[in-house]
């Protein structure tokens, strides 16, 4: 797929330089990844997936301090099983309980588990579709400025395999950023730094 694109890239501008001997075509570049961390949807993304994150990092801390109270309890049942100082019968259904308590710890450790992986599946999914859907936006915008500007070709300064050279003479990113961002209700000085896809916890 990799060389598929850069055999399709290197088709378009062998066409573009073709044609533009005769028609004069012109030639932009954008910065796809500034324009992506600049976009206000961007950061309002980046911040709810923030605070989703957040909501099952508790859940999970939650169902760990649980699971570690149960550890506790079945420390404790063990120590009364070896009590010598209560009646035998006493002991053995200390170590009876000790026993459901260790089926009880074993089924949290896997709910935990299980309940961790679904999280980091429903978060890396919730943030693929979030930036695919603001990539398509910002690709519209990026058509609408070159075709507003009479541009054939519109390249992405920020795909180093693709690009060698490009001038900043032509590079539309401020524009098409300002085009996004006018009358964004969040502030957009500082850029966002990515979409988060991992959940930290410290469930044993």
């Amino acid at each position: 797929m990799k060389n598929l694109r850069l055999t399709v890239f290197a088709v378009l501008i062998i066409a573009v330089g073709t044609v533009s001997a005769v028609a004069q075509n012109k030639v932009a570049s954008v910065d796809m990844k500034k324009l992506f961390n600049g976009y206000w949807k961007t950061k309002q993304a980046q911040a709810a997936l923030e605070n989703r994150k957040t909501e099952l990092a508790k859940e999970i801390k939650d169902m760990a301090n649980g699971l570690e109270k149960a550890q506790t309890d079945y420390k404790s049942l063990l120590d009364q099983a070896n009590d010598q100082a209560i009646s035998a019968d006493e002991r053995d259904k200390r170590k009876s309980d000790a026993a459901d308590k260790a089926k009880e710890i074993n089924t949290s450790k896997a709910a935990i588990e299980q309940f961790q992986r679904q999280a980091e599946a429903q978060l890396t999914d919730q943030s693929q579709r979030m930036s695919g859907n603001l990539v398509s936006e910002i690709q519209k915008a990026v058509t609408d400025k070159a075709k507003a500007g009479n541009y054939s070709l519109v390249v992405n300064a920020a795909s180093v395999e693709a690009v060698v050279y490009v001038s900043a003479d032509n590079d539309l990113t401020s524009a098409v950023l300002s085009q996004l961002n006018a009358g964004a209700p969040i502030d957009v000085s500082t850029p966002a730094s990515g979409l988060p896809l991992s959940i930290s916890t410290n469930a044993p």
